[in-house]
């Protein structure tokens, strides 16, 4: 016989009041984790660790949970219990409602110390300066590619990269009105007006592209004006009062952009292998034929794997260029190592960005 509305609330009911006694017992042993690390001086956070947490959870997954709800989940488990030590302070590019705050949501969870900053530049000055213990910076957007800035303040940066989180972008169209007519101008960043530039032309061809420090700036600025309209998440129409007067209006269905997590060495040194990493270099060679061809050499030497080849200028006025290269693997793999090592030698300039396990 079939339970009855009630009888199955009760039932919930009664699970929750359990969940929330194991919750509770998860805490208080992760708070005594943290006395141990604070005696110690290790690390609070550590990105493999709950990397591999959520791993082995998703292997003995039985359902039906899909494995992406069951990492959400304890994702903010782990940050709850996190924060009871001293949630982390985390720079991204604001304010409240950016796709930057999204993905630091996604990587650290919502229990996060939130240090909002005005252009990418700040998130490295003020991770660099210690305002922030971490920042997150996008890096890649799958229609667009890099995000040149990004790239460009990590040469010189002391900071390193040890995390990566990423997800599908849904650029939508917000305005105080929830008609698409009488819109004389549309903010948003760059990157997103160029991921949106066929709908835009087809949609309002008449309608002014105002570039934004952020979407979430942008749709901040569309609040104050009935004749503007802003390119950004639902997220930040929530937070601005806007109404979603068109939604996904990006070019490339599957538009996909990645973030790094990035800190100084001191904060928090290489996560440990996990078994699915990445070493990200930023390398030069001296000009001369075929000296790229030669990178790749050791790589094919040793079995490693290149996930990401781009060039930037070196602004020498020479017409060199610096080359940011993604590898498959860790140091710690003599394969990995060697390749490394031999690597190093052809270059003129080379700079181990980070190492840090690969997000799906």
């Amino acid at each position: 016989m079939a339970k009855t509305l009630p009888e199955l609330r009760t039932q919930i009911d009664a699970l929750d009041v359990e969940l929330l006694a194991l919750l509770n017992q998860r805490a208080n042993l992760a708070h005594e984790v943290g006395e141990i690390k604070r005696l110690d001086g290790s690390a609070v956070f550590r990105p493999d660790r709950e990397t591999q947490v959520i791993s082995q959870l998703q292997a003995r997954n039985p359902g039906p949970l899909k494995d992406q709800n069951l990492a959400v989940i304890w994702r903010e488990i782990m940050s709850a219990c996190r924060a009871l030590e001293a949630p982390q302070r985390v720079a991204y590019l604001g304010p409240a409602g950016t796709f930057s705050e999204q993905a630091a949501i996604q990587f650290f969870g919502a229990s996060m110390a939130r240090v909002l900053c005005v252009s990418i530049d700040e998130v490295f000055r003020a991770t660099a300066a210690g305002s922030a213990e971490f920042g997150v910076v996008p890096i890649e957007n799958s229609s667009e590619g890099v995000i040149s800035r990004s790239l460009d303040l990590m040469l010189n940066s002391p900071l390193h990269i040890i995390g990566e989180t990423s997800f599908l972008v849904r650029h939508n169209l917000l305005r105080l009105s929830p008609m698409l007519n009488n819109i004389e101008a549309v903010y948003a960043h760059p990157q997103a007006l160029a991921q949106c530039q066929d709908w835009l032309s087809t949609h309002l061809p008449d309608a002014e592209r105002r570039a934004a420090p952020s979407n979430a700036e942008g749709a901040r600025l569309a609040a104050t004006n009935p004749a503007w309209a802003a390119i950004a998440s639902e997220r930040a129409g929530s937070e601005f009062g806007l109404h979603v007067t068109s939604h996904a209006i990006q070019d490339d269905a599957f538009n996909r952009t990645r973030f790094a997590v990035i800190c100084l060495p001191q904060t928090m040194i290489a996560p440990l292998a996990t078994g699915k990493d990445c070493v990200s270099l930023i390398v030069s060679v001296p000009n001369k034929p075929g000296a790229v061809h030669d990178l790749l050499v050791p790589l094919k030497k040793h079995g490693v794997s290149m996930t990401r080849f781009e060039s930037r200028p070196a602004r020498s006025g020479q017409w060199e260029y610096y080359f940011y290269i993604d590898l498959q693997g860790h140091p710690s793999q003599p394969p990995v190592s060697a390749a490394l090592e031999e690597l190093r030698s052809l270059c003129a300039y080379y700079k181990v960005l980070g190492t840090y396990p690969i997000t799906d």
